[in-house]
C-alpha cells in the first residue's frame, strides 16, 4: 500500500508548480507515483455543479456553506475506489487538495476555526461516513495572501478556462482560510503535517517527506 501525501493551500499558491516537482524528485529515485487533484473538473459532475455555481449558475447554491461543502465532498466520495486503486499500486499518491481543503474553507465561510463545528463536520462526512482514505502526510504550502490572489489573476488572464470564481476573488475569505490551514496544521489535523513556503525547494521537500515517512520524526527547516 502506497503512502497517501496531500499537498493543500490557497488558490493561487503553487500548489500545482509544487507537486510537479515532488513527483519528479520522487521518480527520479525510483518511486512509482499517481497523482489526481481535487475538485476532478471535467471528471466530476459534483465538481462540475460546484464549479459553475461559483460562477453565478444554480440559483443560491454558492450562498450555502453546506452545499458547496457537500458538492466537494461528494466528488470525493465517487473517487474512493480510484484512490483506494492508485494506492494499492503506486510508492505513493500525490493529491493537489483533499479534504483539509473542504474543512479550510468551510470554516471560513462560517467564522470558525479548526476546532469548530464545521471542521469537525467535515471529517464525519468525508472520513467517517464516506470512508475515504486518511492522508500519510500532508503538506500546507502557506503563501502570504496578496502573492496568491496575484498568480490566481496572472493564471485567469493566460488560461481561457481558469477565470478566477467567486471563492479566488474573495480577499477575506482566503485570509480566514490561510488561517484556518495554519491552525490544521499546528494541529497536526488527522495526519503529520509540513509547512512549505514560496522558497521550498520541491526536491529538498520530496527527500524531507521521505525521511519524515520513513523515520516516523518531524524535520525542522
Amino acid at each position: 500500500m502506497g503512502d497517501l501525501i496531500v499537498v493543500e493551500g490557497l488558490d493561487g499558491a503553487g500548489k500545482r508548480t509544487l507537486s510537479a516537482g515532488l513527483v519528479e524528485t520522487w521518480r527520479e529515485s525510483g518511486r512509482k507515483v499517481a497523482t489526481l487533484a481535487f475538485p476532478r473538473y471535467g471528471q466530476s459532475i459534483h465538481a462540475d455543479l460546484g464549479a459553475e455555481a461559483l460562477r453565478g449558475q444554480h440559483g443560491d447554491t454558492a450562498s450555502s456553506i453546506e452545499a458547496m461543502a457537500l458538492l466537494w465532498a461528494l466528488d470525493r466520495r465517487d473517487a474512493a475506489d480510484e484512490l483506494r486503486k492508485l494506492l494499492a499500486d503506486n510508492d505513493i499518491v500525490l493529491l493537489d487538495r483533499y479534504v483539509a481543503s473542504n474543512a479550510a474553507y468551510t470554516a471560513a465561510r462560517h467564522n470558525q476555526g479548526a476546532t469548530g463545528p464545521a471542521v469537525e463536520w467535515i471529517r464525519h462526512l468525508e472520513f467517517e461516513r464516506f470512508g475515504l482514505p486518511v492522508p500519510d502526510l500532508q503538506v500546507l504550502l502557506r503563501v502570504p495572501v496578496a502573492l496568491a490572489a496575484e498568480r490566481a489573476r496572472n493564471r485567469a488572464a493566460t488560461e481561457a478556462d481558469r477565470d478566477r470564481d467567486a471563492y479566488e476573488r474573495d480577499t477575506g475569505l482566503q485570509h480566514r482560510t490561510g488561517e484556518v490551514y495554519d491552525e490544521l496544521a499546528q494541529q497536526q489535523w488527522m495526519s503529520p503535517w509540513e509547512v512549505a513556503g514560496p522558497q521550498t525547494s520541491p526536491r529538498q521537500l520530496a527527500v524531507d517527506i521521505s525521511n519524515l515517512l520513513h523515520d516516523g520524526e518531524g524535520v525542522t527547516r
